[in-house]
């Protein structure tokens, strides 16, 4: 074969082509070949839930601690491999019930006979579960780890009419070439090949031949007397490479209405052209054994709102769960291995609960919730995937816009907390990761199990990417999406949310949205206090005044006046004005006073200087104090009136240029946050 020319459109294309990864998924040998792969690597025989198990295991796991309890994080949920467009965030609990599942399938426990259902309200990422599952063992399957094989039949002339003609016969359900070696004493062949010692077993292998290639198989053996190594050398055994593209290994299967509904679409069905050929509907070769269960054996199927399956498909999928088997129409029950994941919403759960003709299936079922994110830190990655400087051409979002939307989506999943006198905002918080004065990590688990239905019921993260979506093409904003756009659209949009049920419902979201506004407005204060007293050199000043009087007052000694040269008692009026910023009650200034001068110690012990920065408290209360000492000079609120002299709009350009340099801001959008927090100022609505 000829290589193309490197130089020219053609060449450059074909040079992105893997050879070497082609030529090994395209790998052919003799049945012998195989029994020698399966000597070296008796992993290519795995059953479909160890092969996923496996796949998931081998983008690796992490492990960390989460308010006390060890929590694993598993790589291949974050979908890296295809750049994270299908990233699950914040579900670790669910996801590790998951694979639990998938460790005791693959250990054969018993959960290798239950369909696996996902449970959760709309938009809790099901569906993106499912489809992750399904893509990355397609991957697994195309990589020397995850190497599965599969068999086709090569007849020589005389011979053709056995399999219909056809010289070469691929086996339709994709089997287990082991299959081959018949039940009886497959067993003992596996001992006396070398594959498995006694008592040992390497590789064990369930089920029988299809009905297509148990027909091939037995007139074969008519054909050769009953000589099985003269059947098996018209096996050539391959590679097989899953895909849902080609219906190989990966099958999915939506309801239809009532009327087009039809058992079929499972397991198959006559191939009514071919029945004047071979005269009889019951023979395989007159069968297309294409239906969902079919081509996806080996690998896994899908059900996409299985509870609304007619009863009929049920009794199919039952069989196909408990048994591994399927009854495809005019034929035996048929063997397969296959990985059944459905997924369904709430509602239709309740139906399946209240419908005693259900308790089949529901003895059938490991149902895994999947509930909604209820860490804001989590939710807001969701729509940072989706909405950042790469995909949005031409507009810039502003701070804290995906913060805000993120902030109201998890409140409107929370519980209102019982006990501990606790707000829902702060247990918002607690649940993000802050530390609240009074609230430990046992608290925090306790808040979670006292919650009944917490993260089934809320806001679904659609809706918020609607109104996000909304904001965007918006005329409004000059270029520039900042929170309050997007917090009037997700308002506004409750009119007509599907979803909402009641006047109540609409009016607590809408409360919500206010609590949410009112977090904004501290964030943004602190954010503009902290452009203002940004100014390290002031701020080292004052530390260092601060540090020079603690040190008198707690050594009970005078200091020596800067500009006068005097000897003084300690500034008290400086250092409460300081440490009133991080609410220190007088009764514990001495306390707190020491503390610094023992951290000072102890760096110094270690050798190393003491910098305001390694103390956040510390670091916060001098940034206050500095910033009610200077935001007079800089005049902030004279940005709300008609006039602004010169040297203040000098003062305000330097801020303005710290929140662009420091916070992500834009022109735009510092311009709109400085006159914000100017009309808050203006009010008198300054929070110290």
């Amino acid at each position: 074969m000829s290589t193309p020319d490197p130089s020219t459109l053609i060449g450059k294309i074909a040079g992105l082509q893997n050879q070497k990864e082609f030529a090994e998924i395209n790998w052919t040998g003799n049945f012998a070949d195989y029994l020698e792969l399966v000597r070296q690597n008796p992993a290519v025989t795995r059953t479909a839930y160890q092969r996923v198990y496996d796949m998931i295991l081998s983008y690796g796991q992490e492990e960390y601690l989460d308010n006390k309890k060890r929590l694993t994080r598993f790589t291949f949920f974050k979908d890296e491999q295809h750049g994270g467009q299908d990233a699950i965030f914040g579900l670790d609990i669910p996801l590790m019930r998951l694979v639990s599942v998938f460790k005791s399938a693959a250990e054969r426990y018993g959960t290798e006979r239950r369909v696996i259902l996902l449970h959760g309200p709309v938009g809790s990422s099901k569906s993106t579960i499912a489809r992750l599952l399904k893509r990355g063992l397609e991957d697994y399957s195309r990589v020397p780890e995850g190497a599965l094989y599969t068999f086709e039949w090569t007849l020589p002339a005389g011979l053709e009419t056995i399999a219909g003609g056809q010289s070469t016969f691929r086996c339709p359900m994709h089997e287990e070439p082991l299959h081959l070696i018949p039940p009886d004493w497959r067993s003992r062949a596996l001992i006396e090949m070398g594959i498995n010692a006694p008592g040992q077993e390497k590789v064990r292998v369930d089920g029988d031949l299809d009905p297509a290639c148990r027909m091939i198989f037995r007139e074969l053996m008519a054909h050769y007397q009953g000589d099985w190594s003269q059947v098996v050398q018209h096996i050539r055994v391959r590679r097989l490479v899953l895909s849902e593209q080609d219906r190989v290994g990966i099958g999915t299967f939506q309801p239809k209405d009532e009327k087009n509904q039809d058992s079929t679409e499972l397991t198959g069905d006559i191939n009514y052209r071919k029945i004047a050929e071979f005269g009889s509907d019951s023979d395989p070769r007159a069968f297309n054994f294409d239906g969902e269960f079919n081509i996806a054996n080996r690998g896994i199927i899908e059900f996409i709102e299985v509870l609304k399956l007619d009863v009929a498909f049920l009794y199919d999928l039952l069989g196909a769960s408990q048994e591994h088997k399927i009854k495809p129409k005019k034929f035996a029950q048929t063997d397969v291995d296959e990985v059944i994941l459905g997924h369904t919403n709430e509602a239709e759960y309740k139906k399946l609960i209240s419908n005693e003709f259900m308790e089949a299936l529901r003895d059938r079922t490991v149902k895994i919730d999947i509930p909604y994110i209820t860490r804001v830190s989590e939710e807001r990655r969701i729509y940072t995937k989706d909405y950042n400087a790469a995909k949005i051409r031409g507009k810039h979002i502003a701070p804290h816009t995906l913060e805000v939307a993120a902030m109201w989506a998890v409140m409107t999943r929370l519980e209102d907390p019982k006990k501990h006198q606790l707000s829902l905002v702060q247990k918002m918080k607690l649940y993000d990761g802050k530390t609240l004065p009074g609230f430990t990590q046992d608290n925090i688990k306790e808040l979670r199990k006292e919650s009944q239905r917490e993260g089934m019921d809320g806001i679904s993260p659609r809706y918020i990417q609607d109104k996000i979506s909304n904001a965007l093409v918006s005329d409004r904003g000059e270029g520039c999406v900042n929170p309050f756009m997007v917090m009037n659209e997700l308002e506004s949009g409750l009119r007509h949310h599907s979803l909402i049920t009641s006047d109540e419902q609409r009016k607590y979201f809408t409360m919500l949205l206010g609590l949410v506004k009112q977090e904004y407005e501290d964030l943004v204060k602190n954010e503009v206090q902290r452009a203002i007293s940004a100014d390290e050199e002031a701020i080292a000043k004052l530390c260092a005044n601060y540090i020079d009087n603690i040190k008198a007052f707690t050594q009970k000694e005078k200091v020596k006046n800067r500009y006068t040269g005097q000897d003084e008692e300690p500034d008290e009026r400086l250092m409460r004005s300081i440490e009133e910023k991080i609410d220190i009650p007088d009764s514990r200034k001495e306390e707190f006073r020491r503390e610094i001068m023992n951290y000072i110690g102890a760096l110094a012990v270690e050798g190393r200087h003491f910098d305001f920065r390694t103390n956040e408290r510390l670091q916060k209360a001098l940034e206050l104090k500095l910033f009610e000492d200077q935001k007079d000079s800089i005049k902030l609120t004279s940005l709300v009136s008609a006039v602004i002299d010169r040297e203040t709009q000098e003062k305000i350009d330097v801020v303005k240029n710290r929140l662009i340099r420091n916070h992500a801001y834009c022109e735009i959008c510092a311009t709109d946050v400085l006159n914000f927090v100017a009309s808050i100022f203006a009010r008198g609505d300054t929070k110290d």
